[in-house]
């Protein structure tokens, strides 16, 4: 009988997030589930262990970092953050920290969500700061890493973001001429996502792994 494993998710109140701490929450192969959060939620399950976090001192929480895999779905956008400095220090500076106290406490495993178009060296400073975070993560040496690049993200968000509803109603309307190799810019949900993370995990190979669109789709709608 396999060992029943323990995981770390940091973003679980998000859209990814939160679809991610219910399908491990439900999987009878992990046996309890760390959340590191900013503030208290209302989620009650016996294998769930809530931990309220300030993420700028990440290094305080190294006992969280004591699982068999680690889970980021950390991210926000310029507008919330407010800055780019701000935007830098979410979806670059924390994810690279929570790596970084991972792999010191000899996490085997690690699951990072990323985008679409992830690129250090793209004009774009969104897909820009992702690619940067990609190389920051790599580098650090977790035998096996995946990063998951989801294009346009469908589901119901905690909060509004008009933009984001407006550019979901688009992506609907384009998902027909989306073939062959423009597969991967079709909108998936971000259940979907969830799923083809434990998914991998599952079968995690050692390395780095970039998971594009198309095959998270593929592989978490099965």
């Amino acid at each position: 009988m396999n060992k029943k494993k323990n995981a770390l998710i940091l973003g679980s109140t998000g859209l990814i997030g939160s679809q991610l701490t219910n399908e491990i929450l439900e999987n009878s192969e992990y046996e309890t589930v760390c959340t590191l959060v900013r503030r208290p939620t209302s989620l009650k399950h016996p294998k769930l262990k809530e931990v309220v976090t300030d993420f700028s001192r990440l290094s305080e929480n190294t006992g969280a970092f004591q699982v068999d895999e680690v889970f980021i779905c950390l991210g926000t956008t310029r507008k919330k953050a407010g800055s780019k400095e701000n935007f830098i220090k979410v979806d670059h500076d924390y994810v690279v920290e929570a790596a970084r106290l991972a792999n010191a406490q000899g996490v085997q495993r690690i699951a990072v969500v990323s985008a679409i178009g992830a690129d250090s060296e793209s004009r774009f400073f969104y897909n820009r700061i992702k690619g940067q975070m990609e190389e920051a993560v790599s580098g650090i040496g977790i035998p096996s890493t995946y990063f998951f690049r989801p294009s346009l993200l469908l589901g119901d968000r905690k909060e509004f973001r008009p933009g984001e509803k407006m550019g979901e109603w688009l992506g609907k309307a384009i998902q027909p001429i989306l073939i062959g190799k423009l597969i991967k810019y079709r909108s998936v949900e971000g259940k979907v996502v969830a799923k083809a993370m434990v998914a991998f995990m599952k079968n995690s190979k050692n390395g780095v792994h970039l998971v594009e669109s198309d095959l998270i789709q593929k592989i978490g709608s099965l």
